[in-house]
């Protein structure tokens, strides 16, 4: 089997992940990751979208599918009587992963390697890459409170303000992490995930040599996270249109513009299968996989696409 390479960031992407984890052997599938997210919170190096899909592929990922299933939250109770403010909420064990990756990073260890050895200690058999090993960072631009670090955004305020303008910080200077370029152009097919387009991917297309990667591959299916134009959770279609995307899977299409074969789309947009045909192929199937199973048949499915 030929190898494979999933764009992701956040629980879409790492419900994607596991989808195709289940179906192809763990040497063939690569998952590259936003960084965007990234953060220093509580004196750690948080790497929220890295960390959902190790967890997720590790099998210890929370209900809501961020965080670790059962962790207790004992550090943020103590520091929450010291009057730190524990809006981000980071459990023990999850703080305690975050402890680890700091002391590496500060030791001078990238954040790719450092990301192999946490796979490693919890059974992942798939290559987690970041992006980059580069300082990149997602910055806002809001109507209510101006610019904003992503996790202040995202996090501490819900999501809740306007997004006007986008900008990922160190996006001149960053580079491929090692193995992403070459799990790119090794790839028959490169998938992206379910993830928010502005938020999640594109921070992994602002390095310039993936996007050309990208853009040189044979075939490219997105995934769209969009279920009758709106996203179910977080602010996937409010920031496309914010932006000034056109709304629903018009926006998706335009979002990725230059760089798609193919766009998956849920039943409930089946009219985009015709309204939006042209150049890049229309596919509509069922796109909602919570659950494993159902990500492992989704998965069988995006496999088989002719």
């Amino acid at each position: 089997m030929s190898s494979t390479t999933l764009l992701a960031g956040g629980v879409g992407g790492a419900r994607l992940a596991r989808g195709l984890a289940a179906v192809i052997p763990s040497e063939s599938l690569t998952v590259i990751v936003n960084v965007g997210d990234d953060d220093r919170i509580y004196g750690t190096h948080v790497a929220a979208d890295l960390d959902t899909v190790t967890y997720t592929l590790a099998g210890l990922e929370g209900p809501h599918g961020w965080g670790v299933a059962g962790d207790t939250f004992a550090v943020l109770a103590a520091l929450d009587t010291l009057g730190v403010d524990t809006s981000f909420r980071l459990g023990d064990r999850d703080l305690a992963l975050c402890l680890r990756r700091t002391e590496m990073l500060d030791d001078g260890v990238p954040l790719s390697k450092v990301t192999r050895e946490i796979c490693a200690a919890l059974g992942v058999p798939v290559t987690i890459l970041p992006a980059t090993d580069d300082r990149l960072r997602t910055r806002l631009n809001t109507t209510e409170a101006g610019w904003l670090a992503f996790q202040d955004y995202f996090v501490r305020r819900q999501h809740r303000d306007e997004v006007i303008e986008l900008e990922y910080s160190g996006r001149a200077e960053a580079r491929p992490a090692p193995g992403v370029i070459e799990a790119i152009t090794s790839s028959e097919t490169v998938f992206i995930a379910p993830s928010n387009p502005p938020l999640s991917i594109h921070p992994i297309l602002a390095v310039d040599e993936i996007k050309e990667a990208v853009a040189a591959a044979a075939r490219v299916v997105a995934v769209s996270p969009l279920f009758g134009g709106t996203a179910l959770k977080g602010p996937a279609d409010r920031v496309m249109a914010s932006l000034g995307l056109p709304a629903g899977n018009a926006g998706v299409l335009a979002a990725y513009d230059g760089l798609l074969s193919d766009l998956v789309v849920d039943t409930a947009d089946a009219a985009d299968v015709d309204t939006l045909a042209g150049v890049v192929q229309i596919h509509a199937t069922d796109t909602r996989f919570a659950e494993a199973e159902a990500a492992a048949r989704f998965a069988r499915w995006l496999l088989d696409l002719p």
